[in-house]
């Protein structure tokens, strides 16, 4: 298992549990064959606990039990399979258009013998009518203004949009504000997840959808 802080390792055992030997193979799937097929860069393998892993891991509390969640742009399925291996109660579907990624993605799940995720193969404003969405969520994937146009449609109008953001998240929300009302947003607030179990906690941005 690739090295963790002690701060780390005790943030693992709490959200990951008896799995923690889960999460810890699908860390050596990122700095491995993830690495070496272009789905992180070399620079991010020392942080993938932290940085990575756990800072999208964190979420997972955010979600109800047994919810159906679809995950938008997975790359490297982040975050969908961290809430995955932490939370085995919830359905994923990760969506990613990528080929080359898919089939990563695809490998990793039969490895880890996750009967909880799908892997599909299409944009997400293809997927819109095809995926079970209670909660959509998305890292990394553009700013909110376009994110807003390619997760809230999944949900159908009712549900919750849980984006992973960085610091400029307040202004992310303030300039997508009309383009969220327009789509059929109620509500948008930002989150902080993780205060006292991580040494950066994780900032989201949620998005209330019908009533």
């Amino acid at each position: 298992m690739l090295e963790m802080t002690a701060a780390e390792k005790a943030a693992a055992e709490k959200i990951f549990g008896d799995r923690l030997g889960l999460a810890g193979r699908y860390v050596e799937h990122l700095a491995t064959s993830g690495m070496e097929r272009g789905l992180l860069g070399p620079r991010e393998v020392p942080r993938l606990w932290g940085r990575h892993v756990l800072n999208c891991a964190v979420v997972a509390e955010l979600i109800a039990e047994g919810a159906a969640v679809a995950d938008v742009g997975s790359g490297a399925g982040l975050p969908g399979l961290t809430f995955a291996l932490a939370r085995p109660d919830l359905k994923l579907t990760l969506i990613e258009p990528l080929e080359r990624r898919v089939a990563w993605l695809n490998e990793v799940v039969e490895d880890l013998g996750l009967d909880n995720v799908a892997v599909l193969r299409t944009r997400a404003e293809l997927a819109v009518g095809k995926v079970p969405a209670d909660v959509v969520t998305a890292r990394a994937v553009s700013a909110l203004k376009a994110l807003a146009g390619l997760t809230i449609p999944l949900l159908e109008g009712h549900g919750e949009v849980l984006a992973i953001k960085g610091r400029s998240a307040a202004e992310e929300v303030e300039k997508a504000a009309k383009v969220i009302r327009k789509l059929g947003g109620t509500g948008t607030s930002v989150l902080t997840v993780g205060e006292g179990l991580l040494e950066e906690p994780t900032t989201v941005v949620r998005i209330l959808v019908g009533s």
